[in-house]
């Protein structure tokens, strides 16, 4: 005789219903369940086949059926079982999107790339742009896996689809079943705050449902503020550093060497990239004039960005460097139209 997906439902729902009342279990009691559609007579000949197998067992005449010893071992080992695949499809899961936002990340990089070599050109300006940073970042999904007995590892995903690792140590062993609930609790209490929202309250609630794992809830919550307030060192993508001598008044060899060594260490850039305010209707179009220019190698230039946004809280910034002569409307109109297909883009992507 099997056990049939049938049967298992019926014992667990026997196993579930004696656990919460310590009392027989009778076919009328079971046939209530919301996941069961059967008559009571039906419900009675599965449980006369479960007894039979040996996994519940009548303990008085015309009472009702309690588990056995062997049905606790099998409704213990199916669960097991059933935690394990769920966990091995949220490993997949995670491993997946990882390989996703690699082949995203490669993607962006060639086209970022790509794009500030044709502004370049298309302008006979510098140009550089920087990779996409994060902001209002949310936590949308964490996963907890038993490394070994002294050790877990803290998956947790960002808004933004940005995923960090984090080894933590554990002072209490925990095994599958207990990590399991501490996943559901964790994620149940966290997905979809940003860490202002995580605040006191939420964290004595979580540290007091944990329990003697409460240590570990402090330690999983500090990889969570690492992982979606880190600033991410900013990538800037360079070129046509060279359209400086194009233009007299800039290529005079100290000032053309200081600019160059400029876009060559990027750090300086990298400042005035951060700097501006994100506008999504008008790209954040931002122009600096001379002195205005917060870099003190481009004083005597000018300097027009724009701002893209990717999404999920994906932002970054295209900028074009020029004399202080520079054709103003061309470049204003070019950063206008970049943005709006990198934007599209990326967005089709999401």
């Amino acid at each position: 005789m099997q056990m049939d997906d049938r049967k298992w439902t019926i014992l667990q729902a026997i196993i579930k219903t004696y656990l919460e009342t310590g009392e027989p279990v009778g076919s009328r009691t079971i046939s209530k369940y919301p996941d069961l559609n059967l008559s009571s007579a039906t419900i009675r000949n599965e449980m006369s086949d479960l007894e039979e197998m040996g996994y519940i067992i009548q303990p008085h005449t015309s009472a009702g059926r309690i588990p056995s010893d062997a049905g606790y071992r099998f409704y213990v080992d199916r669960m097991m079982e059933e935690n394990d695949r769920r966990m091995e499809q949220k490993d997949k899961e995670v491993t997946e999107m990882k390989e996703l936002m690699i082949q995203r990340q490669d993607r962006m990089e060639m086209i970022l790339k790509q794009l500030a070599k044709f502004l370049a050109n298309n302008t006979n300006y510098a140009t550089m742009i920087s990779g996409p940073q994060y902001h209002r970042t949310k936590l949308k999904f964490i996963q907890l896996s038993i490394v070994d007995e002294n050790q877990i590892l803290a998956v947790i995903v960002a808004e933004g689809n940005v995923v960090k690792n984090k080894m933590i140590r554990m002072e209490h062993g925990l095994d599958h079943e207990m990590m399991l609930k501490m996943n559901i609790l964790l994620n149940s209490s966290l997905n979809g705050l940003t860490i202002e929202q995580i605040n006191l309250a939420t964290i004595s609630k979580l540290k007091e449902e944990a329990g003697i794992h409460s240590e570990l809830v402090s330690r999983v919550l500090d990889a969570v503020a690492e992982a979606i307030s880190q600033e991410e060192d900013m990538e800037i993508y360079t070129s046509g550093a060279t359209n400086f001598f194009k233009y007299p008044e800039l290529s005079d060899s100290e000032k053309a060497s200081e600019l160059i060594s400029t876009f060559e260490e990027k750090h300086p850039l990298a400042n005035l990239m951060k700097e501006e305010s994100f506008d999504q209707e008008e790209h954040g179009i931002q122009v600096y004039i001379g002195q205005e220019t917060p870099v003190s190698a481009m004083k005597d230039c000018s300097v027009v960005t724009a701002s893209y946004d990717l999404g999920d809280g994906m932002y970054g910034r295209i900028g074009i460097v020029g004399p202080k002569r520079m054709d103003y409307d061309k470049v204003v109109g070019v950063l206008k139209n970049l943005t709006q297909q990198l934007d599209e883009i990326f967005k089709k992507d999401n």
